[in-house]
């Protein structure tokens, strides 16, 4: 009888255990369900997981499907989190102006910052911010404009936490683009030229014309039927994206360095700097420097078609000046960006897209991708804004003709070298036949 009660016991509790089991399974399978969107991202998922295990694969290719998996891996998370925000959205800094170190910028580092040699690589991003917060300070924008020197930092730290980590664009990017529109305004004179709102705008359009950057370019987006190209309708995608994200994280309270600016002042910060940052766009280089060659023989700096004009060639010379910095600072920059280039086209062609013969890592060199853009897009450029601002010759268009003629040095030993390694082959090749 005792045993038989025991087993009973036994049952009952095993059968208890069972539901609760049964019950928990139940929950846990209704908490966390998949729906259609997680279907379709883990479906991906495995796909890229099999690709990274195929034998023969690239190095690079691998590296790109690992990254690829983590982001879908993330994707998964977030997507599970009903606070979830797009990736565009990080519109408050990660950390407040308390944990933000203060820097004591030394006389000497103010001296560099106003030069076009200044080289970035030597400072981390906490220090490039109190350097572009310095800039702000001493070009008087935050005095003559009332803005509050707190919101000044949590914006920057804001704009910092919105440049992705690509090779190329990226905070760094952003920062060395600003420092150069501050050189040029220190080196052109052009407070005695421009207004303050001028002055403003030229630098918050440098602080924010890559913002929220993806890597890939406008042709990539445009041919792979992105959705910011969709959302675009294919026109300038990425500058119009860039721009959103700029008065995205200007509608926050915190981060809004405009906030005593009048609606109609604010209108024309607004316009101004949308206009400026969609300049950046090189599919329009050829139309906007024709257009200021037509203006620059007969500038007006009352006519505000000309300043505008003006303004738009000056953040394009920042936006692509590395060439004129130091060698030394320079050329790795050139290695950032063939390796962005080299990321989108072997995307490109594993998804089947048109491939820019300037990004294929199989028939461009580094003197062969810089000898053309130097000598028809960069030199023309700084030479027409040579007429209005003969300064710059030595500081600016000098540096770019001695980059060139570097880089056809090293493309005539390129050929001399691929020459002398074609004829072993064609030696080897007779020789082979000989026997």
């Amino acid at each position: 009888m005792f045993t038989s009660d025991a087993l009973l016991i036994t049952d009952d509790k095993e059968e208890l255990f069972q539901n609760v089991l049964t019950q928990v399974a139940e929950q846990f399978s209704r908490a966390f369900k998949i729906n259609e969107l997680k279907t379709e991202v883990t479906n991906r998922l495995a796909m890229l997981e099999k690709r990274v295990e195929l034998e023969g694969m690239k190095v690079v290719e691998i590296e790109k499907c690992r990254n690829d998996i983590k982001k879908l891996r993330e994707e998964m998370a977030s997507r599970n989190n009903s606070n979830f925000l797009e990736d565009n959205k990080k519109l408050t800094p990660c950390r407040d102006v308390m944990s933000y170190p203060k820097y004591h910028l030394s006389r000497e580092t103010v001296e560099a910052l106003r030069l076009p040699t200044f080289d970035a690589w030597q400072w981390e991003p906490n220090e490039m911010l109190t350097c572009l917060e310095h800039m702000y300070h001493d070009l008087g924008l935050v005095k003559d404009f009332n803005i509050n020197p707190i919101t000044l930092k949590r914006w920057l730290l804001c704009i910092h936490d919105n440049y992705r980590i690509n090779p190329f664009h990226n905070f760094r990017h952003c920062f060395c683009v600003t420092q150069m529109m501050y050189s040029m305004i220190c080196l052109c004179s052009l407070q005695e030229k421009f207004t303050q709102v001028d002055v403003l705008i030229l630098m918050t359009a440098a602080v924010c014309h890559d913002l929220d950057h993806p890597g890939y370019n406008n042709t990539y987006q445009v041919n792979a039927r992105t959705e910011l190209a969709v959302r675009y309708n294919d026109i300038s995608p990425l500058e119009n994206h860039h721009c959103a994200v700029a008065f995205q994280i200007f509608s926050q309270p915190d981060c809004n360095i405009f906030s005593h600016f009048d609606p109609e002042a604010f209108k024309q910060i607004r316009q101004g700097t949308i206009t400026l940052i969609l300049a950046t766009d090189m599919a329009r280089h050829g139309e906007i420097l024709d257009s200021f060659k037509q203006k620059v023989d007969n500038f007006h700096y009352t006519d505000e078609e000309h300043v505008t004009c003006l303004k738009m060639v000056l953040i394009k010379c920042c936006d692509i000046s590395n060439e004129v910095r130091p060698m030394e600072v320079a050329e790795p920059w050139v290695d950032c960006l063939l390796e962005e280039y080299f990321m989108q086209s072997d995307r490109e062609k594993t998804e089947g897209l048109p491939v820019a013969p300037f990004m294929d890592r199989e028939k461009v060199t580094k003197p062969t991708a810089q000898i053309g853009f130097i000598k028809f897009v960069l030199i023309p450029m700084f030479e027409t804004v040579m007429k209005l601002f003969p300064q710059i010759e030595e500081a600016m268009v000098q540096p770019l003709r001695e980059s060139r003629d570097r880089y056809e040095e090293l493309k005539q030993i390129d050929d001399a070298m691929n020459e002398v390694q074609k004829k072993k082959s064609e030696n080897l090749t007779m020789g082979s036949k000989k026997k």
